[in-house]
């Protein structure tokens, strides 16, 4: 067993989430949303950890790495598990950063999101934003409500992703997953693709680029039901960075045509559980209703709170109360809470509150 593949034994042992390692310190895990150094492991210098990262590349992915000093790509470790990598240069040498996915893809009811949530599933055309920080998540909710389709209707669904990390098998949909670099060039050349291949879902991994949007838009526009990630902090936020990503004198078309093809902004994090090992995801959930279309058609997007908080009915919340009702439950810290929400005035008596 190679030394990387220690290290990811040793991750999977002790319940942690994702491997950190780069020169000139030991290697990292974190743990239930807490990065600690490795008990008794010493510092690994370039020279040892730049052989132990490339002996799990193929030479095209190696070149690749060594041409742009960033690399994204999934494998799976026979016995122990499936994983995402990043492979990045930093000062002082190479550094990478290993994220288990788990084994299976889990229920949508096991990720105790709001119900509305399980609607987005039932939707049959328009764009659904699943947005939320770095390790909130987005990955494993987006691909619950995949496999809730999937296993509910007879469709053609079509993900791109780079990498895959959920592998998903065909149950009454029939799923066609594409792995940007290996199977397709771009997530803009495959989604030109999706639109030709009679998908009725598409799935984008990350809504990254001008064009990757365009095309994310334009399919919803025209009556796929489009899914995509991006990493913003609320929906109204979700708004902006769609609309900033456009040149200035293609922005007011932009606006339209998102005012008319968004259904949905599912906005989550995870936070720490108050209750013992885990995490705990707070939400915040936007869904098309009156007067949006109008509010983004005008660029009014400071006006999306007030969507929010009219819309409690039909399901929709801000973070604040998400965190408010987690907190009230003794699910979360309240120091943790603090940290999240956008209204710390509401928190600050709990902001030093000792944790348990």
């Amino acid at each position: 067993m190679s030394r990387i593949h220690e290290l990811l034994k040793q991750l999977k042992e002790l319940g942690g989430s994702d491997l950190h390692l780069g020169a000139g310190v030991p290697p990292h895990l974190r743990i239930h949303g807490h990065i600690q150094p490795m008990a008794g492991a010493a510092p690994l210098d370039d020279a040892t950890l730049r052989p132990m990262l490339l002996e799990l590349l193929p030479p095209r992915r190696r070149e690749e790495f060594e041409q742009q000093a960033d690399l994204d790509f999934a494998f799976g470790v026979d016995g122990i598990a499936r994983f995402r990598a990043n492979y990045l240069v930093q000062e002082g040498g190479a550094a990478a950063v290993f994220r288990i996915v788990p084994d299976r893809i889990p229920a949508l009811e096991d990720l105790h999101l709001p119900p509305v949530v399980e609607q987005l599933c039932h939707l049959r055309s328009g764009l659904v934003v699943i947005a939320g920080p770095s390790g909130g998540g987005k990955t494993t909710t987006l691909a619950a409500i995949i496999d809730k389709i999937n296993s509910t209707y007879q469709k053609h669904i079509v993900a791109v992703e780079d990498p895959v990390e959920f592998v998903h098998t065909s149950k009454r949909s029939v799923i066609s997953q594409r792995e940007v670099g290996t199977d397709t060039d771009s997530f803009s050349a495959a989604l030109r693709g999706a639109i030709r291949q009679d998908a009725e879902v598409i799935v984008v991994g990350e809504l990254r680029d001008l064009e990757t949007i365009r095309l994310a838009v334009t399919a919803a526009e025209m009556g796929s039901l489009v899914f995509g990630t991006l990493s913003t902090a609320t929906a109204s936020k979700t708004i902006d960075r769609i609309i900033d990503t456009f040149p200035p004198d293609q922005q007011q078309q932009a606006r339209s045509t998102l005012a008319e093809a968004l259904q949905a902004v599912l906005v989550q994090v995870l936070l720490p559980s108050a209750a013992g090992p885990g995490r705990v995801a707070a939400a915040e959930i936007l869904l098309s209703a009156q007067g949006l279309s109008s509010m983004i058609r005008e660029g009014k997007t400071q006006m999306i709170d007030s969507v929010i908080t009219t819309g409690k009915k039909a399901g929709m919340q801000n973070l604040d109360d998400s965190l408010w009702e987690l907190l009230q439950a003794n699910q979360i810290h309240g120091p943790d809470a603090y940290l999240r929400a956008k209204d710390k005035r509401r928190f600050e008596a709990y902001a030093n509150a000792p944790q348990a």
